[in-house]
């Protein structure tokens, strides 16, 4: 995958994950994206980012093929990791973060966006989190974020997804618009922020996180746990491999 990143005079960020065809994420890049965003602490010219992808699908999760080809238990030991450390980064960014979902946003994709400050998405876009087909758990604690706690449930017990004018009714999107449209809706948002006071904004994101009720870092720590034994027990292993022997 190519992380793409780009600035312009008035402070707007644009980071895009670029790994055709379904932009699933890989151990190192996942890294990246948690150093991009823990780097916006110190500077101050970037005074919002917007996330976003190129191709088919904002974000197809983790990348499975990568995890069986490491030896023993490396591969989830470090995708865990990554994972906990790019959502935690994205949560914490120093500004203000606008998720632009162009398409199904599944897996580690909910972590992403549900970390988000603000989400904007294709009128095609569904989200979902597939973590029980893959014997592993995880980012229930963003999909709350994101959808009504027995929603989430709902989703995480049969691995289907949700629309994105669903996820609008609840007031988790900002808006939903054609695809053609999303980026260009993205940064008409950003605008609007970059226009108020930098170190207001970068005191308003404190404030907000301050004041949350869930503290997402010891939530999906928790649910990694539980990933963590569901591998000792080799079901990780199994689910992993039964989707690249193309069994589901």
């Amino acid at each position: 995958m190519t992380i793409l990143q780009s600035i312009n005079d008035e402070g707007i960020l644009e980071i895009t994950m670029d790994n055709p065809p379904v932009n699933a994420l890989n151990i190192s890049d996942t890294f990246e994206l948690a150093a991009i965003f823990n780097g916006l602490a110190s500077n101050n010219e970037a005074k919002v980012a917007i996330l976003t992808a190129t191709g088919k699908g904002f974000c197809a999760g983790v990348d499975i093929k990568e995890i069986q080809d490491l030896s023993g238990n490396e591969g989830i030991l470090n995708v865990n990791q990554a994972c906990y450390d790019a959502f935690a980064a994205i949560y914490e960014c120093a500004v203000p973060v606008i998720a632009a979902v162009n398409d199904f946003c599944l897996g580690t994709g909910i972590g992403l966006a549900g970390s988000a400050d603000m989400v904007i998405a294709a009128e095609q876009a569904q989200f979902g989190l597939p973590e029980v087909d893959n014997g592993a758990l995880g980012a229930l604690t963003h999909l709350q974020r994101l959808v009504p706690q027995q929603r989430a449930r709902q989703m995480l017990y049969t691995c289907e997804t949700a629309g994105a004018e669903e996820l609008a009714n609840y007031g988790s999107i900002f808006s939903v618009v054609p695809n053609d449209d999303l980026i260009e809706e993205a940064r008409s948002l950003a605008q609007r922020i970059v226009e108020k006071p930098g170190r207001t904004i970068r005191a308003a994101k404190r404030s907000a996180n301050g004041i949350e009720n869930v503290d997402i870092r010891n939530s999906y720590r928790y649910e990694q746990g539980y990933t963590f034994e569901l591998n000792l027990a080799g079901e990780g292993d199994k689910a992993r491999q039964a989707f690249l022997d193309g069994q589901r």
